[in-house]
């Protein structure tokens, strides 16, 4: 989901300026034990965080028994001039897991829903057609050579909402993604790399098709939501688990990952306590009865945000204007707005870092499994 953008870029903003202080050739490990196909999206409360909040907020979720994080990295952000690589922002954010033991999902949006990138100036607004297979290796290529903690990586997200009315684009992305796959691995044989969907986008839609079609690289990746076309929550917890069982129904033949998963306890869009925590367990269940077939799962999100704060319509990333959920969202404030009150109220702690009864569940299921 788009909501990604919005939990990670203030995020970045804030901590860019501390990164001389975080960034020191020898880091020092944790010994919590960690399981490293079970993650959290670590983010801040509140835009504006110290140094200290932040080494805080990732020794809390590594506390939990996690073992990796997602990382949201843009091209626009990694490469502003062609050639000249910008690390300021992603050493600060790649120190932090590495500090406390994290693998790193890595989140390049060459598909982000309905748009493509955001992409740096130089490139400009290319089609699938035009992005350049070799630009788009090189720059995964020096990602990758620069973050040993990278195993996995997402190239596209909700990209069902891409391909929705423009499946004649498909064998274009299918071209370009297999070529980058085939290069990137005899440079780095061990990181695996595929797109993500959102499940709920793709069975409220019927979509399936496109996930089979796309079904490329090591995994395929699915984001999650119990949700209807106007991000009411729709689902019980059982019915939700189910939604997850029919991934094998549509990918039978290869390991899936859980990108995102997420439950949210605004009573604004029919969520509570109570229910996050019913679906939290489920997820483990899930995970537990699926677990040889599945690469990662990881829970969306730590902090709830203030209301309000989660959904900017149509946010600028660099120059580049991000659809906000893709096909799913439509245009309707109606909609736009029970979307912010269900990211704002998907956290595990609320603002004010009081733990829900989903973070105590958290940590146990992860023990139990450990």
């Amino acid at each position: 989901m788009d909501k990604k953008i919005l939990g990670i870029s203030v995020g970045i903003a804030v901590i860019a300026v501390i990164a001389v202080v975080l960034i020191t050739p020898n880091l020092q490990l944790t010994s919590q034990k960690h399981n490293e196909k079970i993650g959290l999206v670590i983010n801040t409360p509140n835009p504006s965080v110290s140094l200290q909040d932040l080494k805080q907020i990732y020794s809390d979720a590594s506390s939990t028994g996690i073992g990796r994080s997602n990382v949201y990295l843009f091209w626009n952000i990694v490469e502003p001039v062609r050639g000249e690589f910008d690390w300021k922002q992603s050493d600060v954010l790649m120190s932090f897991n590495k500090k406390n033991d994290l693998k790193v999902t890595l989140y390049f949006s060459v598909i982000n829903g309905e748009t493509l990138g955001p992409f740096p100036n130089w490139i400009g607004k290319p089609s699938l057609n035009t992005i350049g297979e070799d630009r788009l290796v090189n720059v995964l290529d020096a990602i990758l050579s620069r973050y040993d903690i990278i195993d996995t990586v997402v190239i596209a997200g909700e990209t069902e909402s891409q391909f929705r009315y423009y499946e004649q684009n498909i064998p274009v992305y299918k071209e370009l993604f297999n070529g980058v796959y085939t290069k990137l691995k005899e440079k780095h044989p061990d990181v695996k790399m595929g797109n993500a969907f959102a499940l709920h986008n793709v069975l409220n839609k019927n979509l399936e098709h496109i996930v089979t079609d796309l079904a490329l690289g090591d995994f395929v990746a699915f984001s999650y939501s119990p949700v209807d076309s106007l991000n009411d929550i729709v689902k019980t917890p059982q019915e939700a688990k189910d939604d997850l069982q029919k991934i094998f129904e549509i990918i039978p033949d290869k390991k899936i990952g859980l990108f995102e998963l997420s439950w949210s306890t605004s009573d604004f869009v029919g969520g509570n306590n109570t229910s996050q925590k019913m679906f939290l367990e489920k997820s483990f269940e899930f995970y537990k009865e699926n677990e040889s077939k599945m690469e990662f799962l990881t829970w969306y999100r730590q902090y709830d945000r203030p209301d309000g704060t989660c959904i900017v319509e149509k946010p600028d990333i660099g120059n580049q204007t991000i659809s906000i959920g893709g096909s799913s969202l439509g245009t309707s404030e109606h909609v736009i707005e029970r979307l912010s009150h269900y990211i704002c109220s998907s956290g595990l702690l609320d603002v004010n870092g009081i733990p829900k009864p989903s973070w105590n569940e958290f940590k146990n299921q992860i023990e139990m499994i450990n």
